[in-house]
């Protein structure tokens, strides 16, 4: 209900639907895209797993579904602060699995300013706590969305060309 799956296929499709229907299990959407690092050329082949929310989830699935990420995009609901709160669990669990990775926040639903209960000095604690970005995003209005996966694409990226 954070826009998770509406950012993939804003992203991945250029395509935006209305209707929510809830991510069972992970669902696994692909994309390549050219991203400069440091003033290189790089094509980064994005697979991007869209994870069902539910904290049952996360407990049982954890190191089969987060073995081997590289990057982590954690998405909250501007209009739901419990959305922001609920996200360090998941950050947490994610890189217990798969380690110091990078990690964009996309702070979603940017296009409903008038009920926008987070402002940006709550994203920008989160996001000095977990050595992070933000952006804020709207899967409806596609604003900021192809950017944020491209900052989440060049961050791992550098991260993975200076890795040993």
């Amino acid at each position: 209900m954070v826009g998770k799956s509406s950012l993939i296929r804003r992203y991945v499709r250029n395509d935006f639907d209305d209707k929510y229907l809830m991510t069972l299990g992970a669902k696994v959407s692909k994309k390549e895209v050219d991203v400069l690092v440091d003033g290189t050329p790089v094509r980064a082949n994005l697979a991007i797993w869209d994870f069902m929310g539910q904290e049952g989830f996360r407990e049982l699935f954890q190191d089969a579904y987060f073995s081997g990420a590289r990057g982590i995009l954690a998405v909250c609901d501007l209009t739901r602060r419990t959305t922001l709160d609920a996200l360090g669990p998941w950050v947490q669990s994610v890189r217990a699995v798969a380690g110091p990775i990078p990690m964009v926040l996309a702070a979603n639903k940017a296009d409903l300013t008038d009920k926008a209960e987070l402002a940006d000095r709550d994203l920008d604690r989160f996001a000095a706590a977990y050595a992070c970005t933000f952006v804020r995003t709207s899967a409806k209005t596609g604003a900021n969305v192809e950017e944020t996966f491209r900052i989440l694409a060049t961050t791992v990226s550098r991260a993975h060309l200076a890795a040993p």
